[in-house]
C-alpha cells in the first residue's frame, strides 16, 4: 500500500523545529495510523458503555419524547395494520429509523429504549475516531488527542449516544465526511487517481445517509459537493481520469433528496410536506405556541438567532460561563486555520451555525435555555452539532500558542498540554455534577408527559389482551410503549381506511378509546358519543386530560373490523 505523504500546507512545531534533519518527528502533522486510531475506538467504546450504563439505571433513555417517537415509528414499519415504508413518516427522515429497525423488534429494548442506544453508541464511536483523524491532519499528536478528549468526554453527547436521538448519527456523518472531503481535495491535488476516486464514493453515500437523517445534512451534502467540484475543476486532468466516479457521485448527491420529495409527493401529495405540513416544524410552533403570543426571541431576527445558537453550543460544550473562553479559542483557532489556508475543507464543521441561525430566524426553530429569556428548556441540543467546530479549532489556537511559548517561556509551553488534559477532564466533572444541560432539559420537559403516559398504560394493562384500542400515537405513543401493548392493536392514524372510520364511529370500531383533549380522538368522541361508557379521567399537571371509554357496541356491531 502507497504510503500517504503528510499534508502540504502543515503549521511548524517545536519538535519540528529541534528535530535533526532527515529523522521523523514523533510531532509530525499527517493523516493518523491505524495504530494510532485504534485506542482511541478502544477508550470510545469503554466510555459509551459507561455513559449506557449510567443512562440506563437511572431510566434516562426515554427522557425525550422524540427519542419516544422514533422507536415508534421503527416499530410501526413492521408493528402496525398497515405495515411498510408508508409508516417512515413525512417530516422526520428516515435513516434513523431504519437504522433502529433491527433492535426495535424486540419488545423489551423498544419498552426500554435499548433499541435506541445501540446504533447511537456505534455512532459515537465511530465520530471519536474521526474527529482524531480529522485533528490529526491538523495539529500534532498531543493536541489531536487533546481535540478529541474534549468531544468524547462532553457528557450531552455521551447522554445523547444513549438514546434514540439523531444527533450522535449526524455528527458522526459531519464529521466523517468533513475528513473524506479533506482527504479528496489533497488526493486531487497530489493526482492520486485511485485515492480520488475512492473518497468521490464514500463521499457520495455520506452524502445519501446525510440527506436522509437531518436537513442540515442536505446543506452539508451540497457544500462538500461544491468543494470537491470546484477542486476538481481547477485539476482538469484529475477530473478527466476520474470522470466516472465523479458523475455517479453526482447523481447520489442529487437522487438522495429528490427521492425524499417524491416520497412525500407519493405518500402526502406534496412534495414539501415536511415544510409546510401538519407536522413540520412551522405548524408544531403554531400549536404549541399560547393564543394571541408573540413570536419567540430570535424569530425574524438573525442577530438573536446568532445569539441564542452560539449561547447555546457554548453551554453544551462547557460548564458555567467558560463556554466564552472556549468559543473566543475556538473563533481565534479557525481565523488561524483561514489565515494558514490550513486544509480549508475542513470549515464544514462549521456549517451548522449558519444553517441554524437561519432556522432560527426563518424556519420557525426556536431554541431555549435557562441562560437567556425566557430561562427554559427547549431544543438545547441542537447546540451540540457545533461541539466538532469548537474542539478542533480551539486546540488549534492552543497549539499555536505554545508554539509561541516554545522560544519565550519554555517552561509555560512545556506544561500547557497536561493542564489542558486536566482542564478537559475538570469540565466534565463538573458538567456531570450540574447535570448537563442537553440532559436536564430532558427531565424537564419529561415530568408531566411520563406522568400521564404512566398513568395511562397502567390503565392499558387492565384491558383484556388483544381487543382494539382507538388512540391517536403521534402524542403520547409512549403509554402504549409502557404498557407493552402491539402497536397493531390499536387503530390508530397509520392506517388511513380504518382510521377514518373509526373515527366516524368510535364505539364500533374499538373496544376501548383513549381521548386526550384536542386530538383527533377526542373531537370525533365529542361528534359521535353513542355507544360509549367513560370509565376514568386522568389528568396530569401540564398535559391535558385523558378521557378512557369503553364500548358498549364492538363486538356485536356488523362494521367491527
Amino acid at each position: 500500500m502507497k504510503e500517504r505523504r503528510p499534508m502540504r500546507l502543515k503549521p511548524v512545531t517545536l519538535a519540528a523545529l529541534t528535530s535533526p534533519a532527515g529523522e521523523a518527528s514523533p510531532d509530525e502533522v499527517r493523516p493518523a495510523t491505524k495504530e494510532e486510531s485504534f485506542p482511541i475506538a478502544l477508550i470510545a467504546v469503554i466510555l459509551s458503555f459507561v455513559a449506557l450504563a449510567l443512562c440506563y439505571s437511572h431510566g434516562y433513555l426515554l427522557l425525550y419524547g422524540d427519542a419516544v417517537a422514533h422507536l415508534g415509528i421503527a416499530r410501526r414499519i413492521f408493528d402496525s395494520r398497515n405495515p411498510g415504508l408508508s409508516q417512515l413518516g413525512g417530516v422526520w427522515l428516515p435513516l434513523p429509523h431504519l437504522l433502529i429497525l433491527p433492535f426495535v423488534q424486540k419488545m423489551e429494548w423498544w419498552q426500554n429504549g435499548l433499541a435506541g442506544a445501540w446504533p447511537s453508541l456505534l455512532c459515537f464511536i465511530a465520530s471519536a475516531v474521526g474527529i482524531y483523524r480529522l485533528a490529526r491532519r491538523m495539529m500534532t499528536p498531543r493536541w489531536a488527542l487533546a481535540a478529541t478528549a474534549f468531544y468524547a468526554l462532553n457528557p450531552n453527547l455521551l447522554y445523547l449516544s444513549t438514546t434514540a436521538m439523531t444527533e450522535p448519527l449526524f455528527l458522526a456523518e459531519l464529521i466523517w465526511l468533513t475528513l473524506f472531503t479533506m482527504e479528496c481535495t489533497v488526493a486531487i491535488r497530489e493526482s492520486r487517481y485511485s485515492l480520488v476516486n475512492r473518497r468521490l464514493i464514500y463521499i457520495a453515500l455520506l452524502i445519501v445517509a446525510a440527506v436522509f437523517t437531518r436537513y442540515d445534512g442536505w446543506i452539508l451534502g451540497a457544500a462538500a459537493w461544491c468543494i470537491v467540484t470546484w477542486c476538481l475543476a481547477h485539476h482538469r486532468e484529475v477530473w478527466r481520469k476520474v470522470a466516472p466516479s465523479f458523475i455517479l457521485f453526482t447523481l447520489l448527491s442529487i437522487a438522495a433528496p429528490l427521492s425524499w420529495l417524491a416520497y412525500n409527493q407519493h405518500f402526502y401529495h406534496d412534495p414539501l410536506d415536511f415544510m409546510r405540513g401538519p407536522y413540520s416544524a412551522a405548524a408544531i410552533e403554531k400549536k404549541t405556541s399560547p393564543p394571541g403570543s408573540h413570536h419567540y426571541r430570535g424569530w425574524h431576527n438573525p442577530g438573536w438567532a446568532l445569539l441564542f445558537f452560539t449561547r447555546t453550543a457554548q453551554v453544551d460544550a462547557s460548564v458555567w460561563e467558560t463556554g466564552f473562553a472556549v468559543m473566543l479559542a475556538a473563533l481565534a483557532g479557525l481565523a488561524l486555520a483561514i489565515r494558514r489556508r490550513l486544509a480549508l475543507p475542513w470549515l464544514l464543521l462549521w456549517l451548522p451555525l449558519p444553517f441554524y441561525v437561519y432556522a432560527i430566524a426563518y424556519s420557525s426553530v426556536p431554541i431555549f435555555i435557562p441562560q437567556l429569556w425566557p430561562h427554559s428548556y427547549y431544543n438545547a441540543r441542537y447546540g451540540m452539532e457545533l461541539l466538532p467546530a469548537l474542539a478542533v479549532s480551539m486546540f488549534l489556537a492552543v497549539e499555536w500558542i505554545q508554539l509561541r511559548w516554545s522560544q519565550s517561556q519554555p517552561l509555560k509551553a512545556r506544561f500547557l498540554h497536561p493542564v489542558a488534559l486536566v482542564l478537559i477532564v475538570a469540565n466534565t466533572i463538573a458538567m456531570m455534577h450540574f447535570i448537563p444541560l442537553v440532559l436536564k432539559e430532558g427531565m424537564v420537559n419529561a415530568r408531566t408527559r411520563m406522568s400521564l403516559e404512566t398513568s395511562i398504560a397502567r390503565v392499558l394493562k387492565s384491558f383484556p389482551p388483544g381487543v382494539p384500542i382507538l388512540m391517536y400515537n403521534s402524542d403520547h405513543i409512549g403509554a402504549i410503549q409502557d404498557a407493552g401493548i402491539p402497536l397493531k392493536q390499536t387503530v390508530n392514524e397509520g392506517d388511513y381506511d380504518s382510521w377514518k372510520a373509526a373515527l366516524a364511529s368510535p364505539a364500533d370500531h374499538a373496544a376501548y378509546v383513549i381521548a386526550i383533549k384536542g386530538d383527533p380522538v377526542s373531537k370525533a368522541v365529542d361528534a359521535n358519543p353513542q355507544g360509549l361508557t367513560e370509565l376514568t379521567i386522568l389528568c396530569t399537571t401540564g398535559q391535558p386530560c385523558a378521557r378512557i371509554y369503553r364500548s358498549n357496541r364492538f363486538g356485536s356491531s356488523s362494521k367491527t373490523p
